[in-house]
């Protein structure tokens, strides 16, 4: 009751606005893609539960870790960050389209293979988008550049020597063994 004993006013919950959903149009691995999304749909999620490319893994869901890794025009982005409706006109790659099935892998998948890169697995989709960044770069990388691009993706399994290792033999034939 307020004080001239009326009862008070409650307030109802917000109802949902029309500008809750969007229109979203993007690329992804290729493919255009075309869909309804909620305001507040994460882009892993959409990629994940939508598209059903599991490749990219959710992990700490606070952009941490780097399992989620994905490239959005190029550049690589945590996507438990960012909003689906966010990545409109851009151009999405995930793990998945890295390389065709029954296609030659690539020299990052390649040299994560030759060198171990990997032990479990969960945190290698988030390293081999960051690499791919780093190997599809117009020129390559210094050392601290690549130590400062992994930083961002976390592995409780190794001691990252073998990680380091892959992104190196991937950079020495994608921009030569000269090193910066």
């Amino acid at each position: 009751m307020s004080a001239d004993n009326k009862p008070a006013r409650v307030e109802s919950p917000p109802l949902p606005e029309p500008s809750a959903w969007h229109t979203v149009r993007l690329t992804v691995n290729g493919a255009e893609v075309t869909a309804q999304v909620e305001s507040r749909l994460l882009l892993s999620d959409f990629l994940r539960q939508r598209l059903h490319l599991t490749g990219t893994h959710v992990g700490c869901e606070q952009g941490v870790c780097g399992a989620c890794t994905v490239l959005l025009d190029g550049q690589p982005v945590r996507s438990c960050l960012m909003l689906a409706a966010q990545a409109e006109g851009a151009q999405v790659r995930t793990v998945e389209g890295l390389t065709e099935p029954d296609q030659p892998l690539t020299p990052v998948q390649r040299a994560f293979h030759e060198c171990h890169g990997m032990q479990c697995g969960f945190c290698t989709s988030g390293f081999l988008m960051t690499a791919t960044a780093l190997t599809e770069a117009p020129q390559r990388p210094d050392e601290s550049e690549v130590a400062d691009q992994l930083s961002g993706n976390l592995c409780r399994c190794t001691g990252y020597r073998n990680i380091r290792d892959a992104v190196s033999r991937a950079l020495d034939e994608t921009h030569g063994e000269v090193r910066a």
